[in-house]
This record gives structure tokens, C-alpha cells and sequence, in this order.
């Protein structure tokens, strides 16, 4: 039936029907070579701590899932490990994920630290991203908090005048800074993303309301509330590995990997007070890296166990006591068995 409008002499305003955008699923992944910042990103996009962080390069070694859920969008982000000059059989099979990664998402973000020029490293990379035809591609300016306005305008034009040398167009430009959140928000006047300062404004949800569009029409893929499809072992063992990985030596954050052999609840405690036993072990390549691990008296091991203990309990939402051995599995970076053993 047609609702008639009481009053014929006067010009009807029948409302509109309201129209909602689809929604939109799809994997996002961000590349770039090593300590771009790529962990960090991902960890602000999802609002709370999926990947490992640190200031050694190559921190990352597998691809980690982040769940962003939004009323018009999941983005699942993929964050990949740096891509590098590779120097060991470990270094060619982190490359190889980074490329295996990038043919299969739906977007691919390459990140470039503020306060770095732009290297050989990263046009190699771009010049790898210009080969991939149909995928939308966004260049993604981080760090930005490290550096002047100047500096920062400066960035920005190398990135999109690289874009122009090798043949294609960023679908958007962005800087932001996943740390520090800076006053004032918006677009370049070529619509590339820039807070009116010049320098990003952290600019994290304005970066996913660039991904989601891009993104193909598809209902969630993931359940409301899952942040991450990592196995809570893995995680574990990263949360581990990156607690280990503070205050050591140049040298050595390559050399180590972490396996969890087994996380059991105990069996003889009361229902109110759950006690989970998680079993670890720290592998190093060399017999003489042991003492470094280890520390004085054993200080520095038991430095690991607290500060990763902490985090691991957010994580899980229980107490835990953790038992860490380190064991030396020699040049196991370069050990096709050993690698396979690590999960490599």
C-alpha cells in the first residue's frame, strides 16, 4: 500500500531509503625491510599486542594476523618479517614468506621509517611491489614523532617520485606514528594523508579508514573478539623471545629462538586459584652465547621470566609459572633440520 500524502497541494518530501555501504573483509599486509616499524603499526591497529616489538632488526620471523573489528570492515592485517639481503638459509625463508605473503592479500601497505632515507633496501622492495599489478598498494610514512616537519615533506615526495620512476601510482600516502598520537588530523592537498603540522598526527584510525575501502565486499571472516589467529604457544614462545631479546648484544638476537614445549594447567590446585605450568626452552647457535643468555648467577635468564611472565599472563588471563632452560642447537639459522625442529 502507498502512503498518500494529506495534503495534495503540498509538494511531498517522502524520505529516502537509507543506503549502507557492504561490508568489507579482506587481509592487508604491511612489508618493508627490517625495524620499519611494521610490529608496531599492527600492534596500534589492533589496540593491543599481537606481534613482538623491538629495535633489532628482524625482530619478526612469521607472518602474525591481527584482527581489526570495525562496523563496515574486518581488516586482517599481516605483518611479515623485513625483506633483506639474506645471509643464512633462515634469512631465504623469511624472504620467502614476505613474497608468498604479498601475492595472496587484498592490500599491500609498504612502510618506510620518517627518519631514514630512502635506501637501496626500499627501492629494491618497491620495485618488487610495481611487479604486482591488480593489488592496491599504500605507502605507509612511519615514525613520524622521530622527525621535523621539513624532514617528514621530504619523505614523502621521494615515495610518491619512486612510485612514478617504476611506472605505477600509490592508491594513498600516509604518515603516521603508531607511539605518539599528535594533534590534528586530515589529507594532504593531494589527498595523501597528513595532519596540518606536517607530521601525521599518529593518523592509526585514519590509516584503517584507507585500508577498509579497499577491501572486497565480504562478511567478517573472524568471530567479533578474536584479535589474532596465532596459536597461544607461539605466542607465547614470541613473548618470550622478545623479552630475551632486550639489553643483548648486537650479534646475538639472530641466534635466538623459542620453543614452548608445554603449557599444562596443574592439576592439584583449587578451581579459584589456577596455576598454568608453561615449559620453555631458549636456543642459541654457540655454547659461548649461553653465558650471555643466562647472565650472572643467573640474573639476566630470570630477568626474562619475569618480564615475560607478565605479559603472557595479560595474554592468557591466568598465573603462570614458567620454566626456561637454554639449550644450544648449533647454527641452527643455517641447519635445514635444525630450522625445521625451531618451526622454520
Amino acid at each position: 500500500m502507498v502512503a498518500m500524502s494529506a495534503r495534495p497541494n503540498q509538494e511531498s518530501a517522502a524520505p529516502q531509503a537509507e543506503t549502507t555501504s557492504p561490508h568489507r573483509a579482506g587481509f592487508a599486509c604491511f612489508v618493508g625491510r627490517p625495524n620499519a616499524g611494521k610490529s608496531t603499526l599492527t600492534n596500534a591497529l589492533v589496540g593491543q599486542k599481537v606481534a613482538i616489538t623491538s629495535n633489532r632488526p628482524q625482530t619478526t620471523r612469521h607472518t602474525v594476523r591481527g584482527i581489526v573489528h570495525r562496523d563496515d570492515a574486518q581488516l586482517i592485517l599481516v605483518d611479515t618479517p623485513g625483506l633483506h639481503k639474506p645471509r643464512t638459509l633462515l634469512g631465504e625463508r623469511l624472504n620467502d614468506v614476505v613474497r608468498t605473503t604479498w601475492a595472496e592479500v587484498d592490500v599491500i601497505g609498504f612502510c618506510l621509517p620518517a627518519d631514514q632515507k630512502l635506501g637501496p633496501g626500499d627501492k629494491y622492495i618497491v620495485k618488487e611491489l610495481a611487479g604486482i599489478k591488480k593489488t592496491p598498494k599504500i605507502a605507509i610514512i612511519t615514525k613520524t614523532d622521530l622527525v621535523e616537519s621539513k624532514a617528514l615533506a621530504e619523505q614523502l615526495l621521494a615515495v610518491s617520485a619512486l612510485a612514478d620512476e617504476l611506472g605505477f601510482e600509490w592508491a594513498e600516502i600516509i604518515p603516521v606514528s603508531a607511539v605518539k598520537e599528535e594533534q590534528g588530523a586530515g589529507r594532504t592537498p593531494s589527498g595523501k594523508g597528513k595532519g596540518e603540522d606536517g607530521r601525521g598526527a599518529g593518523q592509526v584510525a585514519l590509516l584503517a579508514d584507507l585500508i577498509a575501502p579497499l577491501l572486497p565486499v565480504s562478511p567478517p571472516l573472524y568471530p567479533e573478539g578474536d584479535l589474532t589467529d596465532e596459536p597461544e604457544m607461539v605466542m607465547v614462545a614470541e613473548l618470550i623471545r622478545e623479552a630475551a631479546l632486550e639489553g643483548v648484544r648486537d650479534e646475538l638476537p639472530h641466534s635466538i629462538a623459542v620453543v614452548v614445549e608445554e603449557m599444562l594447567p596443574r592439576t592439584d590446585r583449587p578451581a579459584d586459584k589456577p596455576l598454568l605450568d608453561i615449559h620453555a626452552n631458549v636456543y642459541i647457535e654457540r655454547p659461548s652465547q649461553k653465558g650471555i643468555i643466562i647472565g650472572p648467577k643467573g640474573q639476566r635468564l630470570k630477568d626474562v621470566g619475569t618480564k615475560s611472565r607478565k605479559h603472557i599472563e595479560a595474554l592468557l588471563g591466568t598465573p603462570v609459572f614458567l620454566d626456561l632452560h637454554v639449550k644450544v642447537a648449533k647454527d641452527w639459522q643455517r641447519d635445514p633440520k635444525q630450522l625445521r625442529k625451531l618451526g622454520f
